[in-house]
């Protein structure tokens, strides 16, 4: 008998000692989609709902330690990544990425970046240098970039308050770096609906709206939909479907997660237990 195979992925990222966000989000998101999950650690945090208390980078010798021993034998299809504490270690998953790209040219796995710059709670999570150096070097690498609207506006380098300003932006970012771009839409400020839009380097436009539901637990919705989104990409969605699933996998994480009592601030969502 045969076993069935099972698509892996792999996130990069770093620990959530609370287990809403990072690692520990994205192996319940990977469980709950029925694809295996593999991890390479970046970073470890001590942090709860109320917020991140402390953060230790981990080195780039072992980061790249761990893509390459995951890489080498699971037979990856598709990456997250999240957070990226430093420049170092931006450089070092961009080289190792390339790496298995020059190892597997017609099996390179589907890359989505969520680019993870400040916590809910507004702690720093990325170095000020990394930022630059992941764009530069690891977003032309990927499938799919996840900003939230204010990881965005530090990308493009000016407020976007508006459609009417974010979509020419947008537009031209998807352009320059090759890639998809997914602006979620939770910071926005229309009060019943959240509209997410994708961005194709070709210029075309797709968005995702869906009611806004009041909550106190949204902690891990972008780690939640970055690797929701790697989890269909790896049973061979298309991007725009991947997507589209992602969100109503999220969608409905958020609202069952909506009455939960766990912590005394932003609780996590409910995936899949």
């Amino acid at each position: 008998m045969t076993d069935t195979p099972i698509p892996v992925c792999l996130s990069i990222a770093g620990s959530d000692s609370s287990a809403g966000a990072g690692i520990q989000q994205d192996l319940k998101t990977f469980t709950a989609l029925g694809v295996y999950g593999a991890t390479a650690l970046t970073a470890v945090t001590a942090q709860n709902t109320l917020g991140v208390q402390a953060v230790e980078p981990l080195g780039p010798h072992i980061v790249r330690a761990q893509i390459t021993a995951v890489m080498s034998d699971l037979g990856v299809q598709a990456v997250k990544i999240g957070m990226l504490p430093d420049a170092a270690v931006v450089r070092t998953v961009a080289d190792a990425l390339v790496a298995e790209r020059e190892r597997r040219p017609r099996g390179m796995p589907h890359i989505v970046c969520d680019p993870v710059m400040v916590s809910t709670s507004g702690h720093r999570l990325m170095a000020a240098d990394a930022a630059e150096c992941m764009v530069g070097s690891l977003f032309p690498l990927c499938t799919l970039v996840t900003p939230n609207l204010p990881e965005a506006e530090s990308l493009w380098g000016e407020p976007l308050p508006t459609a009417a300003a974010l979509d020419p932006a947008g537009r031209q970012l998807a352009a320059r770096w090759g890639v998809h771009i997914l602006v979620k839409g939770g910071h926005g400020a229309d009060p019943d609906t959240v509209t997410d839009r994708l961005y194709s380097p070709d210029g075309t436009l797709r968005t995702f709206g869906k009611p806004r539901i009041v909550t106190p637990n949204l902690h891990g919705t972008g780690c939640t939909l970055s690797s929701a989104v790697a989890a269909f990409l790896s049973k061979g969605f298309s991007l725009h479907h991947a997507v589209a699933e992602a969100e109503n996998f999220v969608a409905r994480c958020i609202a069952g997660a909506k009455d939960l009592h766990i912590g005394r601030g932003n609780g996590p969502l409910r995936c899949g237990w």
